[in-house]
């Protein structure tokens, strides 16, 4: 473990995996690093740890337990975060989903440390008003009285969580997502890999029931069954205790039909994208604003995705892409058909006023300068 130099000031990340922490936020971290800051990861231990201490943060591992449904069961988690920050003395902390905003941010309210929660998408507890949804409104409530300011990727989000007064409206920012790199997801990138002739549509993603994958199958199966000639690749990595993960089994079940190609996790997604004519993303998780959208639009590829928060953001109908009906493949396969069909000179044109859109609206040096601004007040 690295030592902490007593005269730069300390910013914690803190997470439920090393992985997002890397994909997610490697350029707000570099930019920080880059500024004289020093940076403490606090996440589980995965193979992205070592990226990150490589990259010149200083590491804390935790445990997280990702079996549990019901957050009350992970109060060990507010003990390990108080224990952590008391160690390490961070100047301002940036926890991110469900279970690091409760914990993390009653603990730095505990030992008076400043810091921002990140509400990245409202998930799973948020998808119905059952006993989960009830227990986690009153957590976050109680969590987020003290936070500095509670950050939201989409505006649906925000209004959710001050229509049902968890947070005053004051205390909201929304972000244009989290941000992508326009430089690193560029049309220009080459790969190796050449395509074979036939079309192909690709789906990235957490391999959650609520992604919309099973849609996807069904709008394959649909499709196939007109004999159109297409293949549809997925890619993505198993939550294997999430509530709401597919199993391999189902996967497994998909490719023997011959409805999708399944090529796991990708540490690098641009020769998937760069070899993709469409990228699909049927979601009904309540999402943030998707990683996955902005990275596909990014390399100007043409975009179908389902009428969702978040979601909708980064598609402009018939402008980006196509807006399919949320739960419904033979809406979703209707699209899908249609983008088959346009002049290849038409999925250009979509493909650029996609990534015109990204550079715009969504490009990381935007993220950034909200944490510059916040980070002043230390």
């Amino acid at each position: 473990m690295l030592p902490i130099e007593q005269d730069k000031r300390l910013i914690a990340f803190v997470s439920n995996s090393a992985w997002s922490v890397y994909n997610f936020r490697i350029d707000v971290i570099r930019h920080l690093i880059g500024k004289g800051f020093k940076i403490l990861v606090v996440a589980p231990i995965d193979e992205n740890s070592t990226l990150l201490q490589d990259e010149g943060c200083i590491y804390a591992d935790i445990n997280f337990n990702n079996r549990h449904e019901n957050p009350l069961q992970d109060v060990t988690l507010y003990s390990q975060l108080k224990s952590i920050y008391k160690k390490f003395h961070p100047d301002f902390i940036f926890h991110y989903v469900i279970k690091p905003n409760i914990y993390g941010s009653f603990a730095a309210a505990n030992l008076h440390i400043p810091s921002v929660s990140v509400i990245t998408g409202l998930g799973y507890p948020f998808a119905k008003k059952n006993w989960l949804y009830y227990v986690v409104k009153s957590l976050y409530k109680k969590a987020l009285r003290r936070v500095t300011e509670v950050w939201f990727l989409n505006n649906e989000d925000a209004r959710s969580f001050t229509v049902n007064h968890i947070i005053p409206i004051k205390k909201v920012k929304v972000l244009p997502g989290e941000g992508v790199n326009t430089d690193h997801f560029s049309p220009a990138f080459e790969t190796a890999v050449k395509k074979n002739g036939r079309f192909v549509f690709l789906m990235s993603s957490r391999l959650l029931k609520s992604k919309g994958i099973s849609i996807y199958a069904d709008a394959a199966r649909i499709l196939k069954r007109k004999n159109i000639d297409a293949t549809f690749e997925l890619l993505g990595f198993f939550e294997k205790h999430h509530p709401d993960s597919l199993t391999i089994e189902e996967i497994r079940n998909w490719e023997l039909e011959g409805l999708i190609h399944f090529n796991g996790f990708a540490n690098d997604v641009r020769p998937y994208l760069k070899n993709a004519d469409c990228f699909v993303f049927p979601s009904f998780y309540n999402e943030g604003v998707p990683r996955g959208l902005m990275e596909a639009a990014s390399m100007e590829l043409p975009i179908v995705t389902a009428y969702n928060r978040g979601s909708k953001e980064v598609v402009l109908n018939n402008s980006t892409g196509y807006l399919c009906n949320p739960n419904d493949p033979f809406d979703l396969a209707d699209k899908l058909e249609k983008v088959m069909h346009l002049p290849e000179e038409e999925r250009k044109r979509m493909g650029k006023n996609g990534r015109a859109l990204v550079v715009k609206k969504f490009n990381i040096e935007k993220v950034i300068q909200q944490y510059d601004s916040i980070l002043k007040i230390i």
